[in-house]
Parts: C-alpha cells; sequence; structure tokens
C-alpha cells in the first residue's frame, strides 16, 4: 500500500527523477541566491515532508506564518538603473519618498497589528482545538478501558476478540 500523499506517474516518465531534479534546481538556487530569506529555503526543502503529518504541517507553517507577519517598515536604500539620469531621478524619488513616508508607515503599522491579532487568533485556535482533541481522546480512552471492564477482557484488546 503507497501511503504518499503525492504521486507522480505516467507512460514515460521517471518520477523519481523529476523529484530529484526539482530538488538540484532547489539547491542551486538557495546556493545563488534567488532564496535570501532562510524561511522560503526551509519551506522549498522540507515542504512535501511537512505534508505527510498534519499537525506537523500546520506547526510548521504556523511558525512560518509567526516569522513573517510583521511587514518591515525599515527604510530602504533608494537606486536607478538607468546610468545617465540616475542623480536626478534618485534624488526625484528620494523627495517623493520623504513625502509619502508618514503615510506609509501609519499603513504599515495598521497592517502589523492586524496581522498580529490574525496569528494570535489562528493560534489560539489551534492551541483550543489540540486540547479539546487531547481531551477527547483521554475520554475515549478512559471509556474503552470501562467498557472493557464491563465485558470482562482486558483493556486495549478490541471487542469480541
Amino acid at each position: 500500500m503507497n501511503t504518499d500523499i503525492l504521486e507522480i506517474g505516467a507512460d514515460g516518465v521517471d518520477a523519481a527523477a523529476v523529484v530529484e531534479r526539482i530538488r538540484k534546481i532547489v539547491d542551486e538556487k538557495i546556493a545563488a541566491g534567488a532564496y535570501a530569506d532562510a524561511r522560503i529555503a526551509a519551506a522549498e526543502r522540507t515542504n512535501l515532508a511537512q505534508l505527510k503529518n498534519d499537525e506537523q504541517f500546520a506547526g510548521f507553517y504556523l511558525q512560518c506564518l509567526r516569522d513573517a507577519v510583521y511587514v518591515d517598515i525599515s527604510d530602504f536604500e533608494i537606486r536607478e538603473r538607468r546610468a545617465r539620469l540616475a542623480p536626478l531621478l534618485v534624488r526625484l524619488k528620494k523627495a517623493i519618498w520623504s513625502l509619502l513616508k508618514f503615510y506609509t508607515y501609519r499603513l504599515w503599522s495598521q497592517q502589523n497589528q492586524v496581522n498580529g491579532l490574525l496569528v494570535t487568533g489562528l493560534e489560539s485556535v489551534d492551541e483550543k482545538s489540540s486540547e479539546k482533541i487531547r481531551a477527547l481522546e483521554a475520554r475515549v480512552a478512559e471509556l474503552e478501558k470501562r467498557l472493557a471492564a464491563l465485558e470482562g477482557r482486558p483493556a486495549g484488546e478490541p471487542p469480541g476478540a
């Protein structure tokens, strides 16, 4: 029985070779700096592996969400690719940025508040669900134990065995 969640298959397609090629390309891009953010590189390397366990999957992506929840509101370098007009265009862009910075920072700050509240809400729902599942599993185990005692069979042995 195949336990993989995703299976690639077609006549003339070597799935293992396709997966290996994808991993090689991702490794090359990581080495070249295409994935500057370490979280992206980690997600690319472990994404398929994480899909195998729902609990780990949710925890992994909640952690990624926690790490990436806030918008970076720090200043950035203004550059220009067109060499001939670069000094003039950079000054113009800096002037425009200085006029818009106040409004942009307000928006970013508000977005950071909303993002933080959403992550906190998701974590709360996840914790409550996990707690409820643990309580229900304990209750089921206790009920099975009591049923086994009533039926006069050892606990853990399936009924009718």
